[in-house]
């Protein structure tokens, strides 16, 4: 008996550095992807930047939710139905809500105008900050919850998106004045990190 323990000890103590490196390499490979879906997110906001300017400027937090939400609705649709009429798949609206959702933050920080206020450049550094606060959450999030998003459906994405976005209609309704929630900023930054999971694994498809 006594032998059958020690064995499993030792079996205990050589198994650990290994499963340690295999998540310090999970980890490190999420760190990487994330990297690369932001990347792409920026140089299509970048992109629509120039041609546009800062014109969500002007879209106050009511209508940036419904944007947020028709995204998400679309994604949920397409899901549920299999078959797009319109030629455009899901990947590009976990893209927007990326976007989106970095935009959401800026006009909770900076609130709404009546006419664009802020340059390009203004708007990608402040862009930059929020994607990088992003990044250090979901590092945060991914050391404690050991790579569960992995092993998560895209469709559950999808759902607790949209569920993000009703709380935020929620907390909109309310005023701000929540008794134990946390604040929309929370939300746009979950409603972020799950769009950049889908589109991780959407990658290709």
């Amino acid at each position: 008996m006594h032998k059958e323990i020690w064995l499993f000890a030792r079996l205990f103590v050589t198994l650990q550095p290994n499963s340690r490196k295999e998540m310090a390499n999970e980890l490190q490979q999420t760190e990487e992807q994330f990297k690369s879906v932001m990347a792409e997110c920026r140089a299509l906001f970048e992109k629509k930047l120039h041609d546009y300017g800062a014109s969500w400027r002007i879209l106050r937090p009511s209508s940036l939710t419904d944007q947020l939400f028709i995204k998400a609705k679309r994604i949920r649709s397409l899901e549920t139905k299999k078959v797009s009429l319109v030629g455009e798949g899901i990947r590009p609206e976990f893209i927007a809500l990326i976007n989106y959702g970095i935009v959401g933050l800026v006009q909770l920080a900076h609130g709404y105008v009546d006419k664009v206020d802020m340059t390009p450049e203004e708007a990608m550094a402040l862009y930059d900050r929020y994607a990088n606060e992003a990044l250090e959450l979901m590092m945060k999030k991914n050391h404690d919850y050991d790579e569960a998003w992995r092993n998560m459906r895209v469709s559950s994405y999808t759902d607790f998106i949209l569920t993000k976005i009703q709380r935020i209609k929620e907390i909109e309704d309310l005023g701000g004045d929540t008794l134990v929630s946390e604040g929309i900023d929370a939300n746009y930054m979950d409603i972020i990190n799950y769009a950049v999971f889908g589109a991780i694994k959407l990658i290709g498809k």
